[in-house]
């Protein structure tokens, strides 16, 4: 338990990590603050005392429009989770720029614009954590994840340059890094569609309980690491291309298409 009443943030809180980060938090004994676009699939944190706000991480006035009501009624964060985001795969070739414009929309331009409106309350304070959760598919990459990865690797650069920007403010930025169609490419669209359905269905994936931990003990450490890579998968196989090279790390990711 922390010994007064933080306020926390978490983005995309609807299931998975963000409702198994915010349910952590709220035991932990912050102040909850929770969005996502279906606001009817955050009930359960609601009765747990958590307060619900529509967001779509896309939209710019949905955006503005929770951070006044926060700003509001508590008059600024301590603890930002950028939760929000999803996966688009296909071939480059094949994937519509707009779709793609999306994915970063998503992944990388709405956690900035939520950033950037939450930062001169948390600058004023001098304090808070910015906890932003990409993947280990900001430090490896997979076949045909082009899009998804390329989103993944921006947030990574993005928040080493905003952790050196904000530490003189006494703000912490901290890095999460979970582990795991028609055309010429449908076959190996599909190899990868099943290799996926095979890593993350039927409990294999990793427990978002796993990462919610890891987003606890983050956020009440008096040091916190720059990055957590936590989950299954995620430490071997950013290790693997660390150490061994692209191409070993290329022949690891074909070979699973087989």
């Amino acid at each position: 338990m922390i010994d007064r009443k933080k306020t926390a943030l978490v983005t995309g809180a609807s299931s998975g990590m963000g409702k198994a980060i915010a349910k952590r938090l709220i035991s932990d004994g912050y102040r909850v603050y929770v969005a996502a676009r279906q606001v009817e699939k955050m009930d359960d944190l609601a009765r747990m005392g958590a307060t619900p706000l529509r967001m779509d991480i896309s939209n710019d006035q949905e955006i503005k429009t929770a951070v006044e009501i926060i700003l509001a009624e508590t008059g600024g964060i301590d603890v930002l989770v950028n939760n929000a985001g999803f996966g688009l795969y296909g071939p480059v070739e094949e994937v519509g720029v707009d779709e793609a414009r999306y994915q970063f929309e998503v992944n990388v331009f709405g956690p900035a614009r939520l950033t950037q409106l939450l930062l001169p309350a948390m600058r004023m304070k001098g304090a808070g954590t910015i906890v932003n959760i990409t993947s280990m598919g900001g430090k490896i990459y997979t076949l045909l994840g082009a899009w998804y990865h390329a989103t993944k690797h921006a947030l990574e650069g993005w928040s080493d340059s905003l952790r050196l920007e904000l530490a003189p403010f006494g703000i912490r930025v901290v890095v999460v890094e979970p582990g795991l169609g028609a055309g010429p490419y449908a076959k190996v669209t599909q190899a990868v569609a099943k290799l996926t359905r095979e890593a993350y269905g039927h409990r294999r994936g990793t427990d978002p309980s796993v990462v919610a931990d890891v987003v606890s003990k983050a956020v009440r450490a008096r040091k916190p690491r720059t990055r957590y890579a936590v989950g299954k998968y995620a430490k071997p196989m950013i290790m693997i291309r660390n150490w061994f090279g692209d191409r070993m790390f290329d022949r690891v990711i074909m070979s699973q298409m087989r």
